[in-house]
């Protein structure tokens, strides 16, 4: 199961499944010739224990560099951050090039190509989720949603009630299976500008994580 869990987690370079997001592309390969411009594939190995989810690629960061969180202000605190707990081996260069590994760790996005103004439609987060679900498939012993979105994006996929695991900042979520999901708010520039979310609380989230999986982990 597992190995055909695989073959499903990484949607082809020209997936033909959201139509409004095949035109967004296209256009873009057309406006920057030399950016990704397709699905980004995540990011770790597949059998690592803590798996974060984020909503979408960024239009001047995965979508141009073809990495989950790489080449904007989002992936700057994440990779910072995960650097700090162990999760990552390297210095963080804001490419896909820059000899960056993560340890135990994967990122993901719910959807996995970039949308219109960053915001992806539900038929374009239900076309996806087949990939979510085969991400997910992997034995993940903790979760992280960045935003709530993403948060519904996983809990949907695990085919568990929204209602019954509330999004909040630092929730902690025992699932049926025995795995943890934790919520984040997303490390947008938005929210850090705006202040809800600060270094100090999204490092919380990271703590959290790592006393659940140990120091080993």
């Amino acid at each position: 199961m597992k190995t055909i869990a695989r073959a499903l987690n990484a949607p082809r370079i020209d997936c033909p499944l959201c139509p409004r997001l095949v035109a967004f592309r296209d256009a873009n390969r057309q406006a920057f010739p030399d950016w990704h411009n397709g699905p980004v594939p995540s990011f770790g190995t597949a059998e690592s224990p803590f798996l974060i989810v984020g909503l979408a690629p960024g239009l001047r960061g995965a979508n141009r560099t073809g990495r989950p969180f790489t080449g904007d202000y989002a992936g700057d605190l994440l990779y910072q951050t995960l650097a700090k707990f162990g999760f990552s081996d390297g210095q963080y260069g804001k490419t896909a090039s820059d000899g960056l590994a993560l340890i135990n760790c994967r990122v993901t996005n719910a959807v996995r190509c970039v949308p219109p103004e960053n915001k992806p439609i539900g038929t374009e987060a239900k076309a996806c989720r087949q990939f979510l679900i085969a991400e997910l498939a992997d034995a993940k012993q903790v979760i992280l949603a960045l935003g709530g979105l993403a948060h519904g994006a996983v809990l949907t996929s695990l085919g568990l009630r929204k209602a019954d695991y509330p999004f909040g900042h630092c929730n902690r979520h025992l699932l049926p299976d025995g795995r943890v999901l934790f919520d984040s708010y997303h490390c947008s520039r938005y929210n850090t500008n705006t202040g809800r979310l600060t270094t100090a609380m999204f490092e919380n989230v990271f703590a959290a994580i790592r006393n659940t999986l140990g120091s080993q982990s």
